[in-house]
């Protein structure tokens, strides 16, 4: 069982990451703010899938983590090809 210390940690960690995540947006690094941003927020839903969903404890989960890591895989080239289109229009 996690004990408090632990998840006040990671809310801790993921209000900094907001902060970060907020202040790198209004910045002109043109394709590449979009694509720290996107992995910021990637990085915060795998905290909060591990310790508030309790996925890093679970046993036999072998396939749900693979299918995740494949949805990620897969929205990342969607937006990647959204970006190639919009830029060369």
């Amino acid at each position: 069982m996690l004990k408090y210390g632990t998840f006040v940690k990671v809310w801790l960690a993921l209000v900094l990451l907001t902060g970060l995540t907020l202040s790198l947006a209004g910045r002109p690094w043109g394709p590449l703010n979009m694509l720290t941003v996107l992995a910021i927020a990637t990085f915060k839903s795998g905290l909060v899938a591990s310790y508030f969903m309790h996925l890093s404890y679970e046993k036999g989960l072998g396939w749900l983590k693979g299918m995740i890591l494949g949805v990620i895989l897969l929205l990342a080239i969607l937006i990647g090809l959204t970006f190639f289109d919009i830029a060369y229009r």
